[in-house]
């Protein structure tokens, strides 16, 4: 049986601004606003709960074979662990690049600060067509001790996943994967591509997990459409 929820609107009325003097344009449209923030959480968790409800993914029976932090030759199953959920994101630091992606630097520096929580509930791998000592030297340049690295054996694992285009280019891959015993199937894996993207977007994922963004949108300004992170400000 399905919850008859309370309507947003009504939810939103019980709002209680925290500093007096708002004028009654300002009170109005917040409420508005707080109306349609509510509507958006329960529509977020339609979503999470229609992504859990996904049928069986694709076995995955490639043998893909990695390198990790100990110079040791695993393939995917050996990366979940304990676990029985891996979550796999793929860089952008191939050893053809000096410095990693600056975006994909921003997300895993966030990443790095809730590392140590998520890994008591799924495994959670870099993977990097780098050495992994390359990448786990930039890791301690950045401050980074949560992370655990992984290297890609070959350009397969890439290919596959389709962020190898073929022209000396890369694209990063957000992938969760379930072991069952010895199978291990795909559940999940970001495919919002740039034909996808909403006119003066990027083709961001929806909730959008960077949380540079999801703080930015928060602001008057917004995220802005030309500003991106670097390594670096002078």
């Amino acid at each position: 049986m399905t919850e008859t929820l309370t309507p947003a609107e009504s939810l939103a009325r019980a709002r209680a601004p925290a500093f007096a003097n708002e004028s009654e344009a300002y009170a109005r449209a917040r409420q508005a606003l707080l109306a349609e923030e509510i509507e958006l959480r329960r529509h977020l968790t339609r979503v999470v709960d229609q992504r859990r409800a996904l049928p069986d993914g694709p076995v995955i029976d490639k043998p893909y074979r990695f390198i990790d932090a100990n110079g040791e030759d695993r393939g995917l199953s050996d990366l979940f662990g304990d676990h029985d959920t891996l979550v796999a994101y793929f860089w952008m630091y191939g050893p053809q690049r000096e410095r990693p992606c600056p975006m994909c630097t921003n997300w895993l520096g966030a990443v790095n600060g809730n590392a140590a929580d998520i890994k008591q509930r799924v495994a959670l791998k870099i993977l990097g067509r780098s050495p992994v000592a390359r990448q786990i030297a930039f890791a301690q340049e950045r401050g980074w001790r949560d992370l655990d690295f992984v290297q890609t054996v070959g350009d397969d694992y890439g290919s596959d996943l389709g962020v190898l285009p073929g022209d000396g280019s890369e694209y990063p891959a957000l992938t969760v994967y379930r072991r069952d015993g010895d199978t291990v199937r795909l559940f999940w894996a970001s495919e919002m591509r740039m034909e996808m993207a909403d006119p003066g977007q990027d083709p961001r994922d929806a909730p959008d997990i960077a949380s540079l963004w999801s703080i930015l949108d928060l602001t008057p300004h917004g995220r802005g459409t030309d500003w991106y992170p670097k390594l670096r400000y002078d």
